[in-house]
């Protein structure tokens, strides 16, 4: 059986090529280096008419005219060619007139054109293997000949085949490459196209200059037969062919007839010659395999080889036959396979392999490899060690492993146990891994990492360690701890951190009946040094604030960075000598010294949030919660001050959230509705508009006064919603009243939302646009806290908006701080006198002043007032004669529903006069 194994070994091994498909790739390799080893020249009888580039860019882009197609069927027949034939798609119709000139060229020729006809897949139909058959379309076809240009394309995706024709409908057409070769008969089965014709050699002319009539393109067209298609890139005609190659369609179609033309339409030589050659090769080596030696057979092999591919080549070259060689190569190459296992001693070449193995790892591993005998003396000393330790191999071989460990030199007791240990659990699976203090040749003390294991050997038991050392890994834990403790930019306990230490001093605090104070400190004004001298600069007044904090506390408790420019103080009560007010007090002082940082003094505040344990918090989390409200009170009210948390703070936070909760529920059940609040001239009486008010019809509490709610909805999420809402639903009012011929013009309060999150300008157009209502009608009130927003861009808003022919009046006027200023920069159509002026401007001089100048202003401008807050009929004499022409007030109306306000002001007669009467019997 022995003797046989090599042969078997073949015939299993060209079973799997047969099977797996390998035979045809090695085939196709093959036959493809002989293409490229040969070179054949084109006949020249066949000319390509190329709608190449040059052609594209001087008649224009593709598809052409077919009236270009006539014109040069006519120039081919001045040239006296042969044979036309077209690789261009004809298979539908185009410009009838242009159809109809192709149609007379084709006449003319006499029935000398050929036109394609080609399958492809059908798109209408639900089988997936339908085809639809592409034939020129019958005025074309009835004046020519067809013939199929469809090729085949390889799994390999290159085309090799070529068939002689296809059958349509039952009806054979010969394909367009043997028409060209005039050689074609319906039973000739496919052949390979012989592409050791170089393309190169065949003639190929460009089809503008025949359409223009260039004499030396059509002195090469004479007496020749013709092929016209595109090979411009832009067309996409291309097939991928033997040895990397791409050919344009008409080039594939030339190659196949010049095979024909040239008697090269190659095939295959059959499986049964490979296989006969394979048996000859079997019966050589069965006959020599153990008289011969290796290198003999091998010299064999090789010859018989070289004559195979030799033979090969001769028959390629004289005959249309292409030898298969794939299998005899493939036998010939397992047979020397099998004749280099066959002399290899496999036991004695693993040995060596492992041997090697062992020694490139040991030798190459960054880690020190240290072996020993069964008497713990040291037999391995690879490179790794020497880099650790920096003993030479020479200065460890045969010294204890002992000597390296810094205790046992140094004689500390214990020292030896714990190698014995190792030693004794390093025959467990895995080992045994161990940390000791290393000993280096200059004497320095390091950490060492180490995996002890042991194993029987042909010597006796054996042991090995991997060494390792660990002091940078110590170093980055080291560093590691102190980043995940500590803030790396002022060296202070990070929130962490605090949180433990605080939940210890509470601990401590608590089994001694003691208090903890907890103190959060936040810089006033910090982000304006990072805004204009840079975050450098910053950085460097966080580590001085830090430096101060820590010198104020003296080491009293701890202190602790929380983020950005807050910081903690926790102070144990037994480390305390005053209050927590005290404390705060003193702690807020410090910063009246200004700050140096660099060549610069820093004058900050800081603003302080105190909490005590137990009061005011039984844990950490409650205790750093409470602080930091005690904090952003004091932001919000104290600047510079501190405020020592009172469970007021937090109930009336408490009380936000569970309102800001009900506002977002109501906003959903649309519990909120707009009441209108009449606007009216003073001088008669009559209205003029209305201004749009929200309230909330709370389904437990009834109408909910604004003053409760509205601040809360202008810093919340839903404030830009219910702004939305406001401006929706009022512009829908205004319109049913305008569409019923009231020209009541509405006002409503713009919130900071509106210009903060989106386009204000562009949801004004397009609520005008969706509810149909003049512009005109609509007035904006805007407040002094949305000009400070961004000045250029509220500047830019409001101008697109008065071009909308929206007004815009300035509420609340003379509460600011820049009011006058504002008269000036924005685009402004009125103002509004605040409501405190006028209430006790019948009595109070200075109020009467101040109305008396706003009105004498606004007119000098050309800006409406209108004063609020009118509430009897002396207040509207007096503003009568100051000049103001508009106003409103409870003397007027209150704020009432839509309806109310329709039945009270709309649908009476003589609504000059009605408002100032009603407000009289009022």
């Amino acid at each position: 059986m022995k003797h046989y194994r090599p042969h078997i070994f073949v015939v299993i091994a060209l079973a799997i090529v047969l099977s797996s498909g390998w035979h045809g790739a090695l085939r196709n390799v093959l036959t493809d280096l002989r293409f490229a080893w040969q070179s054949r020249q084109a006949s020249g009888d066949i000319v390509v008419v190329a709608i190449d580039a040059p052609s594209i860019e001087k008649i224009g882009v593709w598809p052409w005219p077919r009236r270009l197609h006539a014109d040069l069927l006519r120039r081919l027949e001045t040239a006296d060619v042969k044979d036309v034939v077209f690789d261009v798609d004809f298979s539908t119709p185009s410009d009838a007139a242009s159809d109809q000139a192709f149609v007379e060229a084709l006449q003319a020729a006499g029935g000398s054109v050929v036109l394609p006809a080609f399958k492809q897949p059908a798109t209408d139909a639900g089988d997936a293997t339908a085809v639809h058959i592409n034939r020129p379309v019958n005025q074309f076809g009835d004046h020519s000949w067809t013939a199929v240009v469809n090729v085949a394309i390889e799994r390999d995706g290159l085309v090799r085949r070529y068939p002689f024709g296809d059958t349509f409908d039952g009806e054979f057409h010969p394909s367009m490459g043997a028409v060209l070769a005039g050689q074609y008969a319906a039973k000739n089965p496919p052949f390979l196209i012989d592409f050791s014709i170089r393309t190169a050699s065949i003639p190929v002319v460009s089809y503008v200059d025949v359409l223009r009539g260039d004499e030396t393109a059509l002195n090469r067209l004479k007496g020749k037969k013709v092929i016209i298609g595109g090979t411009a890139l832009e067309l996409g005609d291309r097939f991928s062919v033997p040895n990397g190659g791409v050919v344009s369609g008409p080039i594939l179609q030339t190659l196949a007839a010049e095979s024909i033309l040239q008697n090269r339409t190659l095939r295959w030589t059959s499986d049964v010659m490979a296989l006969a050659g394979v048996c000859i090769i079997a019966l050589i080596m069965m006959f020599s395999w153990r008289r011969l030696s290796a290198g003999v057979r091998v010299i064999v092999l090789v010859g018989m080889a070289a004559a195979t591919e030799a033979i090969a080549i001769l028959v390629h070259t004289k005959l249309p036959l292409v030898f298969d060689t794939s299998l005899l190569l493939t036998a010939i190459a397992v047979y020397m396979a099998a004749i280099a296992l066959d002399e290899i001693d496999f036991r004695d070449l693993l040995g060596r392999i492992a041997e090697n193995r062992f020694q490139r790892i040991a030798m190459s591993l960054g880690d020190g490899l240290v072996c020993t005998d069964s008497n713990h003396r040291i037999t391995v000393w690879n490179p790794g060690a020497v880099a650790i330790f920096g003993h030479q191999p020479a200065e460890m071989i045969g010294r204890p492993l002992d000597s390296i460990c810094a205790a046992s030199v140094k004689g500390a007791p214990g020292s030896i146990s714990t190698f014995e240990v190792a030693r004794a659990r390093s025959q467990q699976p895995g080992g045994v891994v161990m940390e000791f203090d290393g000993l280096r040749s200059n004497g320095e003390v390091f950490p060492v990492e180490a995996c002890f294991s042991g194993w029987q050997g042909t010597d006796g038991f054996q042991y090995g360690a991997i060494l390792r050392d660990i002091s940078v890994r110590k170093r980055e834990a080291e560093r590691i701890r102190y980043l995940a403790e500590y803030d790396s930019l002022t060296g202070l306990a990070n929130r962490d951190t605090l949180h433990d230490s605080l939940s210890v001093m509470i601990f401590n605090a608590e089994k001694q009946a003691d208090q903890v104070a907890l103190l959060v400190v936040g810089l006033d004004g910090f982000q304006h040094i990072n805004d204009m001298l840079g975050h450098a600069c910053g950085d460097s007044v966080l580590r001085a604030v830090s430096e101060r904090l820590k010198a104020e506390c003296a080491g009293a408790g701890i202190v602790a960075r929380l983020s950005g420019d807050e910081f903690a103080i926790a102070v144990p009560g037994a480390a305390m000598t005053e209050t927590v007010a005290q404390l705060s007090e003193r702690i807020a002082l410090t910063f009246a010294t200004p700050l140096l940082v660099g060549t610069r003094l820093h004058r900050l505040k800081a603003s302080i949030g105190a909490a005590v344990y137990p009061g005011d918090g039984c844990t950490a989390e409650e205790l750093l919660s409470n602080s930091h409200l005690a904090f952003c009170r004091a932001k919000a009210t104290k600047r510079g001050g501190h405020v020592v948390f009172e469970s007021a703070i937090r109930h009336e936070l408490e009380s936000r959230l569970t309102l800001e909760a009900e506002l977002a529920r109501a906003a959903e059940r649309n519990e909120f509705e707009l009441f209108y609040q009449p606007q009216v001239r003073l001088a008669d009486g009559g209205l003029t508009g209305a201004e749009a008010l929200i309230r909330w019809r709370h389904p437990v509490r009834g109408l909910v006064s604004p003053a409760e709610f509205m601040p809360v909805i202008n810093t919340s999420s839903i404030s830009e919603r219910i702004a939305g809402w406001v401006l929706e639903t009022a512009c829908r009012q205004a319109r049913i009243w305008e569409r019923a011929g009231h020209g009541v013009r509405v006002s409503i309060n713009l919130s900071p939302s509106q210009l903060q999150s989106g386009d204000l300008a562009a949801s004004v157009a397009e609520m005008l646009d969706v509810t149909g209502l003049t512009p005109s009608l609509l007035e904006l009130e805007l407040t002094e806290d949305i000009l400070l927003l961004d000045e250029q861009r509220v500047l830019d808003t409001f101008l697109r908006i008065q071009k909308l022919g929206v007004r815009v009046v300035f509420d609340d006027f003379g509460t600011g701080y820049a009011s006058l200023s504002y008269l000036k920069k924005f685009p402004l159509n009125g103002l509004k006198i605040d409501r405190s002026f006028v209430l006790e401007l019948c009595a109070d001089s200075d109020d009467a002043a101040i109305v008396g100048s706003t009105l004498g202003l606004s007119k000098k401008l050309g800006l409406s007032v209108i004063a609020e807050g009118i509430e009897n009929r002396a207040t509207v004499d007096l503003l009568v004669s100051m000049g103001c022409q508009e106003g409103q007030g409870y003397f007027f109306g209150r704020p009432m529903p839509a309806q109310a306000f329709e039945d009270r002001f709309l649908t009476v007669c003589g609504p000059t006069a009605l408002v100032l009467e009603e407000g009289e019997a009022a």
